[in-house]
């Protein structure tokens, strides 16, 4: 289902980039729920279940903390930053009048007697990752299932922080729908750097996102190079990635991708593949993939293959695969303490047709390797609870999702950041999936607008709402300050970055849906003699296109999503002054001044034609290529502008 056929949802996120309704932390309404004082705050993810408990709380001047024994440092920060951030001066621990903040794990009775003191409510139990948290008064109490949900409970409480020294003061119980849930850097281009890859780790933080797969294909020591150890330099790189994934409680997973040249039935090839992943076990990696994508099943790499397992087929390359996937689960990760079940992507990885090859790794792959599955394409236009059931028998077990969207590494995509909301994927997948993780672009800033809604949809997939989380991630990124020009800025410019294409001719995503409601209207009025109106109805529409790259790039909070962007950026605004100048042209020539019209269609040609020659950043993007900025939409309209005319074309 395509956001453009949701007319209600377009209407309301088209106001939304006109600055014309509230941005995220209000209601639509904006109406006090029964009980409570003012709108629930915005939390993403969407809790399970929030209610308002009473006025704000306030936050003074000096803060009491308690911390319960198992609450780890990171999580100690956090709060700590937070409080800070709210207006704390000084954060002391202890009893004494004044605001007291608890924060603990559930199972630990002074927290949960805090929670009670709060309003909260206290569950019987907590899933996995899950959290209670309340606010009310003068307490504030944080309470873990365990040392994630503790972690996931003070970053809702970032987002509680309603304006100076205060916080909302809420109810909440929450806990993530799916157990692995984010980001596989699984792309083909110039992989992330180092710095690009501690941003996300954090940010994967932010979002409650609990899994990393380092997977990138054009690492040489992924893939092609996978017997080699990586040089101390990257080795050195990579143990401060661990570190920083623990530090937000991300696991990290490592994968090594050897299908290119293994030799499956070589023991040294075993060997080596041991090798490379015991020095990441050492480490500090206790997750591990090997992904046999991407590669044949039509020939062996070795003869010795051949012999031990019969002609190429799907059939024997299962086998193969099974024996393989099987000797390093049982013989290098039982082995070992503390490591989670081996993942793998097997070579037929995008459809739910039963055949040879799957048949064979159903019946002799270990059952607690967890099997990647792309949906039913390689880029699927949706994911249905069907589809991933379909799968599921056809893999004897559910499966892990490696979501395609917003990865811009194929000729479809050539030009394009992919900016659309995360859709399309059927609430209720959650019963029938073992995780859910996202493929970005290369674009590592720029991929977070869509990592947003992967990592609300996977916590809380029942009750998602793409638009909801689309402007969430707008303020995100414009620092959360609601009263700014930047997020609206922003959101006009995902709006030209809409399309997401697939790997056929039609795209699951439509290009500007918003703009192309917005310039369908405009022709309507057109066309039925109001023509003024019109125009006076548009104008703040190019207006915002005209000014929204130079907001951006002094609003936004993330300069890496500046300088990711920043081609589409130049860009946008040579196509938003098109836009003004095509209007001034069609202004004028309803005044009878047919000179100046020429003269400004003339500046929006050559403005449109300098933005037609920008090209994407060499060695940033595969494919390269000239940039797409809501084109099939306003290029469109604008190439058109010039013989517009019907009843009344010279109206007042």
């Amino acid at each position: 289902m395509r956001r453009s056929s949701r007319p209600l949802a377009a209407v309301i996120a088209f106001l939304t980039l006109l600055g014309l309704l509230l941005l995220p932390g209000a209601t639509a309404a904006g109406a006090a729920p029964a009980g409570g004082a003012g709108p629930l705050p915005s939390v993403v993810p969407r809790p399970q279940a929030m209610a308002r408990l009473g006025p704000d709380v306030t936050v003074p001047a000096e803060v009491r903390v308690v911390y319960g024994d198992e609450v780890d440092r990171p999580t100690r920060d956090l709060v700590a930053s937070v409080l800070r951030r709210a207006g704390a001066k000084r954060l002391r621990g202890g009893s004494g009048p004044g605001l007291t903040v608890t924060v603990g794990r559930l199972a630990d009775a002074r927290v949960a007697e805090a929670l009670r003191a709060a309003g909260g409510r206290v569950p019987e139990e907590l899933p996995a990752e899950g959290y209670a948290l309340a606010a009310s008064g003068t307490a504030v109490a944080l309470a873990g299932a365990d040392a994630d949900g503790t972690y996931y409970a003070a970053q809702t409480l970032r987002q509680l922080v309603t304006g100076a020294r205060t916080i909302a003061s809420v109810s909440i119980v929450d806990h993530p729908l799916m157990p692995l849930r984010g980001v596989i850097e699984g792309f083909y281009g110039s992989p992330w750097t180092h710095a690009e890859r501690m941003d996300q780790l954090a940010f994967y933080g932010d979002v409650k996102m609990n899994t990393y797969v380092y997977a990138p294909k054009d690492d040489p020591y992924h893939r092609e190079k996978w017997r080699e150890p990586y040089p101390a330099d990257k080795l050195a790189q990579l143990g401060e990635l661990v570190r920083q994934a623990a530090d937000h409680h991300v696991r990290f997973t490592f994968a090594l991708s050897p299908g290119t040249s293994l030799c499956y039935s070589d023991p040294a090839d075993f060997t080596a593949l041991q090798a490379k992943l015991g020095a990441m076990y050492d480490l500090g990696v206790r997750s591990f993939s090997v992904p046999l994508d991407d590669i044949s099943y039509t020939r062996w790499n070795c003869a010795a293959d051949r012999t031990a397992y019969g002609e190429p087929s799907q059939r024997t390359a299962a086998q193969a695969q099974a024996d393989l996937l099987n000797r390093v689960q049982k013989e290098f990760l039982d082995a070992r303490e503390g490591t989670s079940p081996l993942q793998t992507v097997p070579t037929e990885y995008g459809d739910v047709t039963d055949t040879a090859y799957k048949r064979t790794l159903r019946e002799r792959l270990d059952a607690r390797v967890e099997v990647m599955w792309t949906g039913t394409d390689v880029v699927p236009p949706r994911i249905t609870v069907a589809d991933a059931a379909r799968a599921a028998a056809v893999w004897g077990r559910k499966v892990f999702v490696w979501d395609n969207y917003p990865v811009n590494d194929y000729g479809q995509a050539e030009g394009r950041l992919l900016l659309a909301p995360y859709d399309a994927r059927e609430p209720g997948l959650h019963q029938q999936l073992s995780g859910l993780v996202l493929n970005p672009m290369n674009q590592a800033a720029a991929s977070k607008v869509a990592l947003f809604g992967g990592a609300d949809f996977a916590w809380n997939d029942t009750g998602y709402d793409p638009d909801r989380t689309w402007r969430a991630a707008a303020a995100y990124l414009a620092g959360d300050n609601p009263d700014a020009a930047t997020a609206p800025a922003l959101l006009s410019f995902f709006d030209t970055q809409h399309l997401a294409p697939t790997f056929g001719a039609e795209p699951w995503q439509s290009q500007a849906p918003e703009l192309a409601a917005r310039l369908a209207r405009f022709r309507t009025d057109w066309d039925a003699g109001r023509q003024r109106a019109a125009l006076e109805a548009l104008r703040p529409t190019a207006a915002l296109l005209a000014t929204a790259s130079a907001t951006i790039r002094a609003g936004v909070a993330d300069r890496g999503f500046v300088a990711d962007c920043a081609p589409w950026l130049d860009a946008l605004a040579l196509w938003g002054r098109a836009f003004e100048r095509t209007l001034d042209a069609l202004g004028a020539r309803l005044d009878g001044n047919t000179q100046q019209a020429e003269q400004r269609f003339a500046e929006a040609s050559s403005l449109a034609g300098q933005a037609g020659r920008i090209r994407t950043i060499p060695g940033e993007t595969r494919p390269e290529g000239p940039v797409r900025v809501a084109d099939g939409v306003l290029d469109t309209f604008l190439a058109a502008a010039p013989g517009l005319g019907g009843a009344g074309a010279h109206a007042p």
